[in-house]
Parts: C-alpha cells; sequence; structure tokens
C-alpha cells in the first residue's frame, strides 16, 4: 500500500507527500514551466518501454517537441513527482473538456514503476480537476496500463482500430464531484 498523505495538499505549501511501496518519500505538486525540458525528457524515457511494445519508436510521445509541450501546458493541468533531490521522477498532464478531464501522458521514471507513483499521480490529477468524468486511452497491448486504470476504477467504453497489431482503449470513470480519493482513507 502507498501511503498518499491526505486528501489535501499542505496549506502553506501546496504540496502532497506520498511514500512509495518501497518506503521512498516523494513530493506531488504543479508543475512550473521550468520543469518542462525535465518533464520531455523523462517522458521519452518512460515511452522506450511503450515503443518497445508497439514496435514503434515513432509513436507521438517520443516525437513532441519542447515546443508542443510548452503549447499544451498553457492550456493544461502538469503535476510532478520529485524525489527528496527534487529530481522530477514522475508526470502526468490533464486538460478539462466539456466537463469532462482528459488525462494524458502518465509517466513515472522506468526503475520507479510499480511503486504507487503513477497511481498517486492519477488520484491527485482527478481530484485537481474535479469533474463528473475523467478520460484517458492506451493500447489494446499495453496491459498493464489497462490494468492499472481498472484498479484506480476506470472502465472501457470505446475501441479503435489503429494497425493490424492493435487498437486504442479509451477508459473513463465517472465520479461525482467533491469526492474525497480513494487514497484519503480514515
Amino acid at each position: 500500500m502507498v501511503d498518499h498523505g491526505s486528501a489535501e495538499p499542505d496549506k502553506q505549501t501546496g504540496l502532497w507527500s506520498i511514500t512509495t511501496r518501497d518506503g521512498a518519500v516523494l513530493t506531488i505538486s504543479k508543475a512550473e514551466q521550468s520543469d518542462l525540458k525535465e518533464i520531455l525528457a523523462l517522458q521519452y524515457l518512460a515511452y522506450q518501454s511503450e515503443a518497445e511494445l508497439l514496435n514503434d519508436y515513432s509513436i507521438q510521445p517520443l516525437r513532441q517537441t519542447i515546443a508542443e509541450v510548452e503549447n499544451e501546458f498553457s492550456t493544461s493541468l502538469f503535476l510532478k513527482a520529485t524525489n527528496q533531490q527534487g529530481k522530477i521522477v514522475g508526470s502526468v498532464r490533464g486538460r478539462i473538456i466539456d466537463e469532462s478531464l482528459h488525462i494524458g501522458k502518465l509517466i513515472v521514471h522506468p526503475s520507479l514503476q510499480g511503486k504507487g507513483i503513477g497511481t498517486a499521480l492519477l488520484d491527485i490529477i482527478e481530484t485537481l480537476g474535479d469533474c463528473p468524468r475523467c478520460q484517458l486511452f492506451t493500447s489494446s497491448i499495453s496491459i498493464r496500463n489497462i490494468a492499472l486504470y481498472q484498479r484506480a476504477g476506470y472502465s472501457v467504453f470505446k475501441e479503435q482500430p489503429y494497425s493490424a497489431q492493435f487498437h486504442f482503449v479509451y477508459l473513463h470513470k465517472l465520479r461525482p464531484r467533491h469526492l474525497t480519493p480513494n487514497y484519503a482513507q480514515a
């Protein structure tokens, strides 16, 4: 179990403190413009396994430029997870469109995957987005991603063909507003 701290950030700092399954203490906060190059570098690293799985190293997350990330930052909420040395080890972004939070690029450093960081980032962006519906997508052969999202309460609502090898799976989660996140159990 990951201890995600309280459902609310620290009132003075606006930061969430989490403890991973292996005892590491991380901080989750809103990303700043100055974080974008480091987030993009982590994105390139984190998506290598997806590219290998898909046998396609031309996927959009590996081609995205800093200018595109900066443009996305201007219309989206970016979160970052940092270790005690201040290094960004995880990130997620979301954008509200028509009362739905569209979540994308949930990334965690490959050496830290499976420790609860992605789950914490997902929970916190859902809370900050405060929408009745959250949605995201992944490839049909990204079994670990689909399992993570389903454990977090997401269900498949659409599948879209992409190639002979895989299709995109769209998942969503309906949630009442002002819901206490599932990591804030008493």
